[in-house]
């Protein structure tokens, strides 16, 4: 409560927006008390309610004056009230359409925690808020997009923008120091060495104000991963090698890609997904693991996440520990 009264006046200092306050403090008690003083038949409180009622147009009509010089006091109050009631709705209409047309020109500043912050903007980074959004786990989590745009490209409520590269400046204030994960994604408009340099780059300046973060950073050529684990990147993403394996796949094994687009978008029945592993498995053996996995949760365990350590397909003596995460593809209801 006391939080919010301060943000409250701080508001109304930054806008000066208590001068039109205290003025309109000012007209209602000097009509009250000069009414009291020329028809005092009525008490301060009522002809106070009248300079309120009065002052903001709205006239329910209960209490009026009855004397030449107080009707004069309401005549001057209606025409003042009209003026000063008017800057003040006007001034602060104007910081609300200020603010939002500051936010959509990508020039506001954001204190959200836990959030995602996508750095960089293209048909890519569309369809990964489109997946993200389909997603129930991250269907309302605040998103700041961080992109060299004019404007916010798309509506979206939950998807905050900021206009420029990816600098220190920027990334405070998209508050990068309490996000839980940061995607960066190569600028389509250079060259490929030059895109992956710039995503190196961002991804070093990113891990130096949060190295807790989850990076994952888009790169060209594989030569240059090895730059960005330098950089402490959590995952690289090499997009050309990702697409010749796949054609190559389906080229050897006709319908496997068909397999891979299912399970890796949220919005099919059957997604991929990291889920902790359920108490009652702790200690088991992975064989054990895969059938209770898929009898008591319709799920079928591809790897065994242990720390920044994935095992894919483990011997069916591996066992599995407390605090293991398992990759999974499941129909959702785990």
């Amino acid at each position: 409560m006391l939080e919010q009264l301060r943000h409250v006046l701080e508001f109304l200092r930054r806008e000066r927006l208590y001068r039109i306050f205290f003025l309109l403090l000012f007209l209602t008690s000097f009509s009250a008390f000069a009414l009291e003083l020329i028809e005092p038949d009525r008490a301060f409180g009522d002809w106070l309610w009248w300079s309120i009622v009065t002052l903001t147009t709205v006239g329910y009509g209960d209490i009026t004056p009855s004397s030449l010089w107080g009707r004069v006091i309401g005549i001057g109050l209606m025409f003042c009230g009209i003026g000063v009631v008017g800057v003040f709705t006007a001034t602060v209409a104007g910081v609300f359409i200020e603010k939002r047309f500051k936010r959509e020109r990508g020039m506001g500043t954001y204190k959200f925690k836990c959030h995602v912050i996508l750095c960089g903007w293209n048909h890519r980074a569309r369809d990964i808020l489109h997946e993200l959004r389909s997603d129930e786990r991250c269907a309302r989590t605040p998103i700041v997009l961080l992109a060299e745009t004019d404007m916010k490209p798309v509506d979206d409520a939950d998807l905050h923008f900021i206009s420029g590269s990816v600098t220190e400046e920027n990334l405070k204030r998209a508050n990068v120091q309490d996000a839980t994960t940061v995607v960066i994604l190569g600028d389509d408009a250079l060259e490929a060495n030059a895109r992956d340099a710039k995503v190196v780059l961002s991804t070093l300046t990113v891990e130096t104000f949060n190295p807790e973060a989850y990076t994952i950073v888009e790169l060209v050529n594989k030569e240059n991963v090895q730059h960005c684990e330098r950089a402490r990147a959590d995952e690289v993403i090499v997009g050309s090698e990702f697409s010749s394996c796949l054609i190559a796949s389906a080229t050897l094994d006709h319908g496997i890609t068909k397999v891979l687009s299912e399970v890796l978008s949220s919005r099919s029945a059957n997604a991929l997904m990291k889920v902790q592993l359920p108490a009652a498995l702790d200690g088991h053996e992975f064989l054990e693991v895969i059938s209770e996995m898929k009898r008591l949760r319709n799920s079928i365990v591809l790897a065994v996440q242990r720390g920044k350590q994935v095992v894919t397909n483990p011997a069916t003596d591996f066992k599995v520990e407390a605090n293991d995460h398992l990759i999974v593809i499941t129909d959702g209801k785990i």
